[in-house]
């Protein structure tokens, strides 16, 4: 493993995302190995948050590269994306789903509060909101620098990238063209039970005028 620099996360978010499967994301006493991610290609991408340009939420994703990018899903979670591309083109890799391989006591305190079972290993970083519960990532840390060295979220890489790799269509995203095609842009390592569940995109009806 070698820490990411910036020349890592400044090349298209398409080669990089792949090369991010077994890297290592460590937050305040927890590591999380990545098994599976999505790339998100900016403007050129309906299911990306930055396909009509920036705004004061997008304006990380737009650059420069190795920046952390959080949202709030759904109005219940968070979501976290490592910043990628050329600076000035958004580019967003997000973590979908790893597994817990420092610190678990930890990642419990947080995943099993208030639940009467606790969650089996393989669930605790397995989807986008379990993996950033699991390592304390809130909005809090939106925007921060992941290269610093004194920051509070460190990145390592492997050194060689993955050789079995699977590809597949984003879960629950179609597009790009908003026509229902779906692109391979969900990166995962075969084999590995901490990969999320695929679920396809579900059309929305509009509702009609009487």
């Amino acid at each position: 493993m070698r820490a990411a620099d910036r020349a890592f996360f400044s090349r298209p978010v398409l080669e990089v995302a792949p090369e991010l499967l077994g890297a290592l994301i460590s937050v305040g006493g927890v590591t999380v190995r990545l098994t599976e991610v999505e790339a998100y290609a900016g403007t050129r991408d309906p299911g990306s948050h930055a396909f009509r340009g920036p705004t004061p939420r997008t304006a990380v994703m737009f650059g420069p590269a190795g920046y952390l990018y959080v949202y709030f899903s759904y109005g219940m979670h968070w979501c976290a994306n490592l910043v990628c591309g050329p600076d000035g083109e958004a580019g967003a890799v997000l973590m979908r789903a790893g597994e817990v391989v420092h610190g678990e006591d930890r990642a419990r305190e947080r995943r099993d509060a208030g639940r009467a079972r606790p969650v089996p290993v393989r669930d605790l970083a397995r989807g986008p909101a379990r993996l950033t519960a699991s390592l304390g990532l809130t909005g809090a840390l939106d925007g921060v620098d992941l290269l610093r060295t004194d920051g509070p979220v460190r990145v390592e890489v492997p050194e060689q990238p993955a050789r079995d790799v699977a590809t597949g269509p984003r879960v629950g995203v179609s597009g790009p063209g908003g026509d229902g095609t779906t692109y391979p842009w969900r990166f995962w390592l075969p084999g590995e039970p901490t990969v999320s569940p695929y679920r396809a995109a579900v059309a929305r009806r509009r509702a009609t005028r009487a």
